[in-house]
């Protein structure tokens, strides 16, 4: 059987992780991309706020797997702080990371799926982006900015086979949720109508969905968010 090659950004981990070992459960060949080794059949260490990174890894992938067929940009860090806290430094680090992987990974491989005129892209966005959260200004302004990103590359691309779709997850059981987080608070959780977080097991089903059943999706957002936001 031919291969099929897929990159997820962030597998060390969280969302990342579970989309990465959900299209492995699949029969896709998955390049993880991190900072960290994330047990994927490629395992590339990579900075995706860096081009150039980005891309040396692209052309290993190529390499040693085969054409990249899907991609799920995934990488993300988060914390809660007002305004009047977020530095330049910290500003930037946000929009770097979210924003400008997002970005690295589009410029580097939607070219490559035009040539061959197949393949999808998925980009992680959240909840926060479409409803707001206190405190999250620069997180939701990040996540924000993917989803203009995700419409308008959807569109572009779209003439040439290759699809671009997003996913917005509400707060999610994973790592990037400190213990202590406001969303794990238990009174928070029943105002959710599913009175639970989301699952990143539910989330990586969403962004398979995307890349391999939603040959229909064309720059849409799916927010899975417990119905936070309805």
């Amino acid at each position: 059987m031919v291969n099929r090659v897929a990159v997820v950004t962030g597998a060390a981990s969280g969302i990342g992780a579970a989309t990465m070992f959900e299209l492995k459960d699949r029969g896709w060949k998955v390049a993880g991309f991190d900072l960290k080794p994330a047990t994927s059949d490629l395992d590339c260490i990579v900075d995706v706020s860096n081009f150039a990174s980005v891309a040396e890894a692209v052309s290993q992938v190529e390499a040693q797997l085969g054409p990249i067929e899907a991609v799920v940009s995934a990488a993300g860090h988060y914390e809660i702080i007002p305004i009047s806290d977020i530095d330049q430094v910290k500003w930037q680090r946000m929009l770097k990371v979210h924003l400008g992987g997002a970005f690295n990974l589009a410029r580097t491989i939607l070219p490559l799926m035009v040539a061959r005129k197949s393949g999808a892209f998925v980009g992680v966005t959240s909840e926060l982006a479409i409803g707001g959260g206190d405190q999250d200004s620069h997180y939701a302004a990040a996540k924000g900015s993917i989803i203009g990103l995700i419409r308008s590359l959807a569109i572009e691309m779209a003439p040439h086979g290759v699809r671009v779709n997003g996913v917005a997850p509400g707060p999610t059981d994973t790592p990037l949720l400190a213990a202590d987080s406001p969303w794990r608070d238990p009174e928070y959780l029943t105002t959710l109508p599913s009175r639970g977080l989301c699952k990143p097991e539910e989330v990586a089903l969403i962004a398979a969905f995307l890349i391999e059943s939603g040959t229909f999706a064309v720059g849409e957002i799916i927010s899975p968010n417990s119905g936070a936001v309805i």
